[in-house]
């Protein structure tokens, strides 16, 4: 059979490029702006197709779905492709596994809000044409390495993966603790198991210990410090559970991290606002290093009270603010009351549209039904306000913000999901003088003299500051050990889920 002529082969190449990307409107423009002209099946295309290799057989590193991309059968096809019609298709699918690895591994596998209501984060998604477009431009090996996060965290991460991964092949950290818990002074093979299972951790040195002596009291609180648990030295109910927790557990968090960090991939501002839901926590960061760090208390494990994860920017701070109660709680919480008693809630006022204070006494609320509740609710400034006598706004559709309470004790609790949504801080006071420092030589006289006066004052913050509300069961620390925390949500679990039906398997590493 004779070889078809160049021109022809170019053409049935051209046309075969045309019709396998007619269904994908940025492949194909990409494609019919270069008039068609091959981006990897061409004599030139040899480092493209090799970076592309290598990212696809590197993709399992990054907790990616490397079936997504069948590497395998895309090399069959290649390899098979001995005419310009089979070139031009396996061209466009080529593309199309390109497209779909760089934006897995940039900005994530899964869409946040398919997976859980509560996370309604922004993800920086690219453009896919422009993938295609500055990747025909760039260095292919360079191209990909700068594709996912260029984070520390995710670095730390990716490290804390193969660290896992290794020790999942080698039986983790070895027999469970039969013992649902354990005191300073035990003895027994529930005291050497746990021995066995810190040392494993890292968090003992080696030790032929069989009693549970000063030694494993420390490594017992070093733990408890890694796992967000009250370091008493006493392996309760809690920790037991923490130490317990297999190998292939903690990789699962550890890679729902890495999937959490690729959501997240975009710049977080060189100061920014770092609030950790799982490890209630609030951070202020200057150049990846925490200058500021607070408890805090956050939304209730119900479902209509879980705080969200979502970026935005903190514009002011409200000194002696006013509270406006939520129309949700107002009629869910407050109007019931009322309707028992007209009286209730006292410390609270009932105001009209135009704002001003109804009579009570003029008022049957058991008239009004959540619907047609027709009235606001307001508490004034002061010592009892709910919000304290500072609140921090980042303007958002979810009525979220950070804020003082005058219900203190909670922060001593370990788990401390208790708000309707919003971010308690333990220190606002601090966290106010350490955002108006920029701005002012005497931060904590600025803020007091207006506190003095009792009055709510609005005080803008002349750079904004980004604030991000996230949610990690893993984090790192630039040194020291992989911090652990509980899923008080049920979140990642079911980003899990997900990531696994999407093809994302755990691995166990030899050597």
């Amino acid at each position: 059979m004779l070889a078809l002529p160049a021109q022809a082969q170019m053409t049935a190449f051209k046309q075969a490029v045309a019709t396998a990307a007619s269904d994908d409107e940025h492949i194909a423009a990409f494609y019919q702006d270069r008039n068609y002209e091959p981006l990897w099946t061409a004599a030139n295309g040899k480092a493209r197709r090799s970076a592309l290799v290598a990212a696809l057989r590197d993709a399992p590193e990054h907790g990616l779905p490397a079936p997504r991309y069948d590497l395998d059968g895309l090399l069959d096809r290649l390899s098979a492709a001995k005419t310009s019609k089979a070139r031009g298709v396996v061209e466009v699918e080529m593309s199309r596994v390109f497209l779909q690895y760089a934006r897995d591994v940039q900005t994530g596998v899964l869409t946040p809000g398919k997976i859980d209501s509560g996370i309604v984060r922004d993800v920086p998604r690219r453009d896919r044409l422009s993938y295609l477009v500055n990747f025909a431009k760039s260095n292919p090996s360079g191209f990909f390495r700068a594709l996912p996060p260029r984070t520390n965290e995710y670095a730390r991460l990716m490290k804390e993966k193969m660290r896992l991964e290794h020790l999942v092949a080698s039986g983790g950290w070895g027999p469970r603790v039969p013992a649902g818990a354990l005191k300073p002074g035990a003895t027994g093979n529930a005291v050497i198991a746990l021995r066995n299972r810190l040392i494993a951790m890292g968090f003992m040195g080696r030790s032929a210990t069989q009693s549970y002596d000063a030694e494993m009291q420390q490594a017992v609180q070093a733990f408890q410090l890694a796992h967000g648990l009250e370091p008493d030295g006493v392996a309760g109910d809690g920790t037991m559970t923490e130490v317990n927790t297999s190998a292939e557990d903690r990789l699962k968090s550890v890679m729902v991290a890495m999937e959490r960090e690729r959501w997240l991939n975009m710049p977080r501002g060189d100061r920014h606002i770092l609030v950790n839901i799982t490890d209630f926590s609030a951070r202020i960061v200057d150049n990846d290093t925490v200058t500021f760090e607070t408890r805090s208390v956050v939304g209730a494990t119900a479902s209509d009270r879980r705080t969200p994860e979502f970026s935005d920017v903190m514009e002011h701070m409200v000194i002696n603010p006013t509270w406006h109660v939520p129309r949700s709680i107002a009629v869910k919480e407050y109007l019931p009351m009322l309707k028992r008693n007209r009286n209730a809630v006292s410390h609270l006022r009932v105001v009209d549209s135009r704002g001003s204070t109804v009579n009570r006494n003029a008022v049957d609320f058991s008239n009004y039904t959540a619907r047609t509740f027709p009235f606001n609710i307001k508490q004034p400034p002061g010592q009892s306000n709910a919000l304290g006598l500072v609140k921090f706004m980042f303007p958002n559709r979810y009525n979220i913000y950070l804020h003082d309470t005058p219900t203190k004790h909670l922060f001593s609790r370990e788990v401390r999901a208790y708000s309707h949504g919003c971010v308690r801080l333990q220190e606002p006071f601090e966290f106010a003088y350490a955002l108006l420092a920029r701005q002012t030589n005497d931060p904590e006289g600025y803020f007091k003299q207006r506190l003095d006066t009792g009055r709510e004052t609005v005080v803008p913050l002349e750079q904004p500051v980004p604030v991000h509300l996230i949610y990690r069961t893993a984090f790192t620390k630039a040194k020291g050990h992989t911090q652990y925390r509980r899923d008080i949500y049920g979140r990642d679990a079911r980003i899990w889920n997900a990531l696994s039906q999407s093809g994302v398997a755990l691995r166990a590493v030899q050597g």
